[in-house]
């Protein structure tokens, strides 16, 4: 298992323009966060890789990363400061993808590691991926967090367990996204949500499109609902 987890984040999935789509962001934003950027003469490093790399495609692992920093870009403060805590949770892990680990979401002591590693790094508050509950010592998934771990299918709930599926939107069940299954793109029960779109602007009805498909109505519209949002990024903050 632990070979399969390696191949399958480390797995060339998406251009950083389709990444942006996928994710609603502005356009550049992936390619800033997940390889770094120049601006003004100066330097900034990458958040989501190591280093800079050059690479225009996003691993499956970047990608999944990327989907958690997304959930982030509304806090009013450049995700670069996120680095430090990655590059913390990426040493004690001993592991590329920290935000994208097993270890971090499904083992017990996965929120506790987070948390101290937040305290070590002193990450700003806004950026929190755990949060301590005032008056309490019990620490807590922050609200973008716990969007972002609902977000994660796994193969299995063991240690070395890999994200094999991913919700670009938590709250729409059904649809996912599968880098083995509609050429990456997101999909209902392995039909792609852009194909039902087409379908219906094309003046098929909901019901038309389940009976042909034979998905219940209510998938149907949930791959409606993506497909009207995903072309609409996010004009606010993409630092």
């Amino acid at each position: 298992m632990a070979a399969d987890v390696i191949n399958l984040l480390d797995r060339p999935t998406y251009g950083f323009n389709q990444a942006d789509t996928l994710l609603r962001l502005r356009p550049g934003t992936a390619r800033r966060w997940i390889d770094g950027y120049e601006r003004g003469g100066k330097r900034y490093p990458p958040v989501v890789r190591q280093q800079s790399t050059g690479e225009d495609v996003a691993t499956w692992g970047e990608f999944i990363e990327t989907r958690l920093l997304a959930g982030y870009r509304d806090a009013g403060v450049p995700l670069i400061n996120m680095r430090p805590v990655i590059e913390g949770l990426r040493d004690e892990l001993n592991t590329k993808y920290p935000l994208a680990s097993a270890q971090t979401w499904l083992q017990p002591l996965g929120r506790d590691l987070v948390r101290r590693v937040q305290e070590v790094v002193g990450l700003e508050s806004r950026l929190a991926l755990v949060v301590v509950r005032t008056g309490q010592a019990v620490a807590d998934w922050s609200d973008e967090a716990e969007d972002f771990k609902r977000s994660l299918l796994w193969t299995d709930e063991s240690e070395s367990a890999q994200v094999e599926r991913l919700r670009p939107i938590s709250d729409l069940r059904d649809v996912v996204i599968d880098p083995l299954r509609g050429f990456g793109e997101p999909v209902v029960r392995s039909v792609r949500t852009e194909v039902i779109a087409e379908i219906y602007a094309a003046g098929d009805s909901v019901e038309m499109i389940s009976e042909m498909y034979e998905l219940p109505a209510a998938v149907v519209n949930e791959a409606l609902r993506y497909e009207l949002v995903r072309f609409k990024p996010d004009e606010r903050s993409a630092a």
